[in-house]
Formats: structure tokens, C-alpha cells, sequence
């Protein structure tokens, strides 16, 4: 704990120990997972803002095609870059039963995610985690002919290079008060693979939505977090380039944090409500 400057005891945000434990309990609170842990410098998420994507997501399915938000193991979600934490799954399936197949390029990563699952039963029969080899293909190599998912989801790596993430972590450290700290310290943690890579998010992203057309038959909608609005407009033109039925921009808030994530899908309305209908047994 430290005092917070109200003079109040609040957290330690800028203490990886501290955003784990914190982690931990909630995840133990809220989504009655008790055994939860990550190998030391992997991403360590805050927990209330990956729960906000996977409700909007609930949002999305149920909005685009006109019913109640779609529960129970039929509704399956492919998580692009799971990391070690498993966190969306986790939530998914916690909150509305939903199954996942979560991917990662990291080993270590898929065998601390795979930990998880076992560690806790109510997880076991709905995560499936797998390593992608193809360290530049999201879906290929992943998803296999004739499988199909409601939905995709994404945390890219929002940095262009190590530095820049050092100086992200850096500018997190002063906006917390620790202006101090001389050494970065990453209080969310975070391997290369998680924070960073070649091109930054727009390419990651660009990429991701390249591959889509080669599964559009396979996912309703395919969604991607995108951490900066001025990324947008360069996401927009890599969209357009592919002709895409329909584009969504979610916006989302937590606090002061302001956050978005992209959606799209190549099935026509007609195609989607016939997919809820097969799929989620709706009328």
C-alpha cells in the first residue's frame, strides 16, 4: 500500500508485486478464480478495461443482430496473442460461459496460460490454448477448414520499438507520481512481444485485417483493440482496401483512460442473423 495525494492508502500502481496481487484478489472476487499467476516480466493487465472489451463484445453479437447477449459454450471467441495471463478467456467464459481458443507466438506464455486452466477446473473443458509458429500470420496455421468463431479479439502490440515502450513505461511511472525513478520500471510488465513490434499497431493491425479475408466465411466479427484515436484514419484505408460488409469503432472508458477497438465483418445482415440462428439457437 501507499498513501495516494489525498493522503489516502491506496494501491502501489507503480509496483509490479502490488498490480499482481491486486490482480489476484480480483480475479478471486469477481470471477471466482483461485489460482492465478504469470512468470515474472509478463504482461500483468488491469483487469477492469479487459473486461470492458469482452463486454462490449457481448454487446456487439447481441446488437448486430438484433437479440439478447448469446451465452454458453456454443459461443466461441479466438483471442490473437493470449499471453500469459489468459485474462480474456477468463472473463469471457467466467461471465458469460463462452469458449475460447487462445493463440500465442510465445511458448512460455502458452505454458503459463495452460497453468491457469488446469489450476482451475471450471476452465479446463472451455480454453484451448495454442502456440502459433507462424510468427507472421495471425489466423493461418491457427484456424483450421471449417472451424468457425463469433468473434476475434486482440491486444496488439501497441509500440513501433523497445524505446518507445521504455518511454510509455517511463511517462505511466510520472503521471503516478514517481517522478523519482530513474530505472523504468514496467508496473504492468510486459515481454517484447506484448509491448512491441516492427511497424507498431498499425501494422499489426494492417496485417490482421489482410488475413481476415481469407477467413470471412469463418468469424462473425473480427475485432482489435486500438490504443490511439490517430491510428484510426491509416486502420480505416486498410479496411476499405478489403470491402468489408460493415465497420464498427467501440469506444470505451474507464475513468479518465479513454480506449477503442475496431470490429468488422464480410457477412451481410442476412448472413449474420442466419449464423446467430444455426449457432446460438435463437429465433
Amino acid at each position: 500500500m501507499a498513501l495516494n495525494p489525498y493522503g489516502d492508502q491506496s494501491i502501489d500502481f507503480s509496483n509490479p508485486f502490488a498490480v499482481k496481487i491486486l490482480n489476484k484478489a480480483l480475479l478471486n472476487h469477481f470471477y471466482e478464480i483461485k489460482n492465478w499467476d504469470i512468470p515474472e516480466h509478463y504482461l500483468c493487465p488491469p483487469i477492469p478495461g479487459r473486461a470492458d472489451y469482452i463486454h462490449y463484445v457481448a454487446d456487439l453479437l447481441a446488437e448486430s443482430v438484433h437479440c439478447t447477449i448469446p451465452t454458453g459454450k456454443n459461443v466461441k471467441g479466438l483471442d490473437i496473442g493470449v499471453g500469459a495471463n489468459c485474462i480474456y478467456p477468463i472473463i469471457g467464459h467466467q461471465e458469460y460461459g463462452w469458449s475460447f481458443t487462445g493463440s500465442d507466438i510465445d511458448a512460455v506464455a502458452i505454458k503459463a496460460a495452460k497453468n491457469i486452466v488446469a489450476a482451475n477446473p471450471s476452465l479446463s473443458d472451455a480454453i484451448t490454448l495454442k502456440h502459433q509458429q507462424q510468427r507472421n500470420h495471425m489466423f493461418k496455421g491457427l484456424v483450421k477448414p471449417g472451424e468457425q468463431f463469433d468473434f476475434s479479439i486482440c491486444n496488439p502490440p501497441f509500440h513501433a520499438s523497445a524505446a518507445e515502450a521504455a518511454a510509455g513505461s517511463k511517462k505511466k511511472v510520472h503521471n503516478l507520481g514517481k517522478q523519482k525513478l530513474n530505472d523504468t520500471v514496467l508496473n504492468f510488465g510486459g515481454q517484447q512481444t506484448e509491448l512491441w513490434c516492427e511497424g507498431g499497431e498499425i501494422s499489426f493491425i494492417r496485417k490482421m485485417i489482410e488475413e481476415s479475408t481469407d477467413f470471412a466465411d469463418q468469424c462473425l466479427w473480427f475485432t482489435s483493440l486500438v490504443s490511439k484515436g490517430s491510428n484510426l484514419p491509416f486502420i480505416y484505408r486498410a479496411l476499405e482496401r478489403v470491402e468489408p460488409f460493415e465497420v464498427r469503432t467501440i469506444e470505451m472508458a474507464q475513468g479518465q483512460k479513454l480506449s477503442r477497438f475496431v470490429a468488422w465483418t464480410f457477412l451481410s445482415f442476412e448472413e449474420q442473423v442466419a449464423w446467430a440462428k444455426k449457432r446460438w439457437a435463437i429465433r
